[in-house]
């Protein structure tokens, strides 16, 4: 924002212009996993991803940046829909929710780099240079999954010849007409715009403009926040398991989640202070029961549409989070800036909106669970 002079709108595309490029590349996405294996594809991707990486930190304006951000996007498109392929064809279906909630877990690791420890990092290091490493780190893991890991997906790889494409992409149409899967898809895809675009960015911002947090203690707020997640994604996907095992229906598990998630952003936007940051980890933990999402459908659907029911599936999710995140900095623009960051008015209706969207998605969701008996 400093370098470049970026409004709460321009922060929030800059920002979510990631997800959107990362929603549009699900579909052929999803067929590649299927056809070539999720090593070889994510192994590939991520060397796209670094070099938006280096775009990004060698990058002079703010078009550039946007570009090289649409690029890392596109880079990592692969990274969380390749574990999700790779446990439906390693491991047992009993086991999918847990093993799906290890790679979110695994996943905020990363987020919780960015907290505190990226805090500390910055203040001897420039922004440029963190990304200078992230680069590396990003080679590196391309390597290993390319040298390192075993296969079991391609039919390429056990010599048999690959599904015609035209039948890859049948399935896909009828994928796209079941009711079950919209049901689930806007449902999840609502949750997520108001969840991660809130957790990724702006929950940072109504600690600082409306708490009142230093950037440290932001730092450490949203540390905590993602520890939340981590051991809500691990707790849900043990639970659903279970309930997977004695033959139960994860569906409710995941409504239970996003109701109380819902509930607790209704008391933010209600101007809730006292117990504030309980209310926020128990919102982000209890939206991390969309996880279940995907199990859900790995069970509805043969294996070897793993790769493009779960991409299917990701791109509304992705749409939900480029869209809350542009939308709150649209909201936000509406109300003169202040010294020190953007109007605390502002805040509630943001935050409502994105509660509207997600309350309206659980509804959804509900009026047709009879879908999943």
């Amino acid at each position: 924002m400093r370098d470049y002079g970026l409004s709460a709108a321009g922060l929030g595309l800059l920002s979510g212009i990631y997800f959107f490029s990362f929603a549009i590349f699900q579909l052929p996405l999803g067929v590649l996993l299927d056809r070539y294996g999720p090593r070889r594809v994510n192994a590939t991707l991520l060397l796209v991803a670094a070099a938006g990486g280096l775009w990004f930190a060698l990058a002079r304006s703010t078009v550039e940046l946007t570009l090289a951000r649409a690029l890392i996007g596109l880079g990592v498109s692969g990274c969380l829909m390749s574990s999700f392929s790779a446990f439906a064809l390693w491991y047992p279906a009993e086991r999918l929710a847990t093993m799906n909630g290890i790679a979110f877990a695994s996943g905020m690791l990363g987020a919780i780099t960015v907290t505190v420890p990226l805090e500390i990092v910055l203040r001897s290091l420039h922004w440029r240079e963190v990304f200078y490493g992230i680069v590396a780190l990003t080679v590196a893991v391309s390597v290993v999954l390319y040298l390192v890991v075993p296969e079991k997906a391609s039919a390429l790889e056990r010599g048999k010849p690959a599904p015609p494409l035209s039948d890859q992409l049948r399935e896909f149409a009828a994928l796209v007409h079941d009711p079950a899967f919209w049901r689930v898809a806007l449902c999840v895809g609502a949750s997520q715009l108001a969840a991660v675009s809130l957790a990724t960015l702006w929950v940072a911002t109504w600690l600082r403009d409306v708490a009142g947090y230093s950037q440290a203690e932001v730092a450490r707020a949203l540390l905590g926040f993602n520890v939340v997640m981590i051991c809500g994604y691990l707790a849900f996907g043990r639970v659903a398991d279970g309930m997977t095992r004695s033959g139960r229906s994860t569906l409710p598990l995941l409504l239970g989640g996003v109701a109380t998630a819902s509930l607790c952003l209704a008391l933010l936007v209600l101007g809730a202070r006292t117990g504030a940051l309980v209310l926020w980890s128990l919102f982000f933990g209890c939206a991390t029961a969309v996880v279940l999402s995907y199990s859900l459908f790995s069970r509805r659907y043969p294996k070897e549409m793993a790769g493009r029911v779960n991409s299917a599936l990701n791109v509304s999710v992705f749409v939900g989070m480029f869209s809350g995140q542009w939308a709150v900095g649209l909201v936000i623009n509406q109300w003169p800036q202040s010294a020190s960051g953007y109007a605390p008015e502002a805040y509630p209706w943001a935050l409502g909106g994105l509660w509207l969207v997600q309350f309206s998605g659980l509804l959804w969701l509900w009026s047709g669970r009879r879908l999943f008996r």
